[in-house]
């Protein structure tokens, strides 16, 4: 235990990319400050671990592409391997359509999509409206309609009866990339990365130092762990929001900050690494994409890094992920096996390795992808978050101007909160 009362410019409570990116800016800005992190690690849902072959592997966020400028230009300075996914050969849709009827509803799903971004988030008409209750109402087929709730539920992880229409509309128009979003992902994992932006911050950087209390002091705030008391003129809060809004704030936040906190959920997510001896669909030609029309949220797709390491990613996004959670390991390896057989043949049964990461419930980050509004009418969430309540200030990549809720958009929101941190210190200092 430490005694007495450290000080220091300014906290970080989070390493995610959100807070290490803050950190790395105020560093370069000669600001003094610490990074406290409740976790044993650094990446928040970014995470590697090793499987049953003691081979480190993503079980966190992965995926990135070329039109995510900031994490592609920080992975090449770096100097990180790029391993392109491969996406050669037919995409499985299940149960089985024809490769015209597969390609006809995608397309149509995708229709659905730029239909809904169409509409101005402030459009009258879809006041109170969720996504599910939008959908409802389109004309489309029902297949079609399917594949978009598996698309959405897939990739925001939460079911759509929960989405305002509104919410999804501004959130989807900030994820900007035209080249597939699963294009690139490092040969020695994005924790990796992680590591090496942590190791640039030295004694900085604080590990299993989980945050209880933010208080007021006389220069500014006082951060309380279980081990250390320290003195600040400013904090930021680098979590997702609905983790954000369990931290223990004296006194109070103002009551439309609290409120608007508490607005989110975050989403829940299984995802799995299915190792195999070689990567047996590609000689069926295929490409080892799978989506399942039958369980929304369920998708799969090649992750091998060459020929000698071949894998399948499953992702168990959304309601699905919420049914499965309970399972044990034996019973989801069972789900997980049996549907890939059905989809790609009887080979998908001869795994060497199975690694399941569950982030639905996680203790620190609250799930995964990321956090999302529930409330349709909390229009002004965001706002009112990232004006904060200085000297304590909110940033996370939910809350991003670009790509919300992945690596880039964590990235840019560190940045900029470090900018407007920088502007709060000088100003205070020049007594303006």
């Amino acid at each position: 235990m430490k005694s007495g009362i450290e000080r220091t410019d300014v906290v970080i409570v989070g390493a995610g990319f959100t807070g290490l990116s803050a950190a790395l800016e105020l560093k370069r800005a000669g600001v003094d400050f610490l990074v406290l992190e409740a976790r044993e690690r650094v990446g928040g849902r970014v995470e590697a671990v090793r499987n049953g072959l003691g081979e480190r592997i993503d079980s966190g966020g992965q995926f990135l592409c070329q039109d995510m400028p900031e994490l592609m230009a920080l992975a090449k300075a770096c100097g990180k391997s790029f391993v392109e996914t491969y996406v050669e050969g037919e995409f499985i849709t299940h149960p089985s359509m024809s490769v015209e009827e597969a390609e006809r509803t995608y397309l149509v799903a995708m229709a659905i999509r730029e239909r809904m971004n169409g509409i101005e988030p402030d459009d009258p008409s879809i006041a109170g409206l969720t996504v599910a209750t939008w959908l409802e109402r389109q004309s489309d087929t029902a297949d079609a309609k399917a594949a978009f709730r598996s698309m959405i539920e897939g990739l925001w992880c939460l079911a759509l009866d929960k989405v305002p229409l509104w919410y999804l509309i501004d959130n989807d128009r900030r994820i900007t990339n035209e080249v597939f979003e699963l294009q690139y992902f490092l040969g020695d994992t994005m924790q990796s990365l992680a590591e090496d932006l942590a190791a640039a911050l030295g004694d900085r950087l604080r590990l299993n130092e989980a945050v209880t209390r933010v208080g007021r002091a006389p220069q500014g705030v006082r951060v309380s762990t279980g081990a250390a008391t320290i003195e600040a003129r400013e904090v930021l809060i680098a979590l997702p929001p609905a983790t954000a809004a369990k931290l223990d704030f004296a006194p109070a936040l103002p009551a439309e900050l609290a409120s608007a906190l508490g607005v989110w959920e975050s989403g829940a997510v299984i995802k799995i690494l299915v190792r195999y001896a070689k990567p047996f669909w590609r000689e069926h030609g295929l490409c080892g994409m799978v989506m399942w029309r039958d369980q929304p949220g369920l998708f799969a797709c090649d992750a091998s890094t060459d020929a000698d390491h071949a894998a399948l990613v499953v992702f168990v996004g959304g309601p699905l992920a919420l049914r499965w959670h309970p399972l044990s390991a034996a019973a989801l390896r069972a789900e997980i096996t049996a549907r890939l057989v059905l989809a790609l043949g009887p080979q998908a049964a001869d795994i060497v390795d199975f690694s399941a990461r569950d982030w639905t419930h996680d203790r620190w980050s609250g799930g995964a992808y990321s956090d999302l509004i529930i409330d349709v009418t909390a229009r002004d969430a965001e706002r009112v978050i990232l004006a904060g309540a200085p000297p304590v200030h909110f940033a996370a990549s939910e809350l991003s101007p670009s790509f919300p809720g992945y690596v880039e958009g964590a990235i840019v929101a560190g940045r900029i909160a470090a900018g407007k941190i920088q502007s709060a210190i000088a100003t205070r200092a020049s007594g303006s």
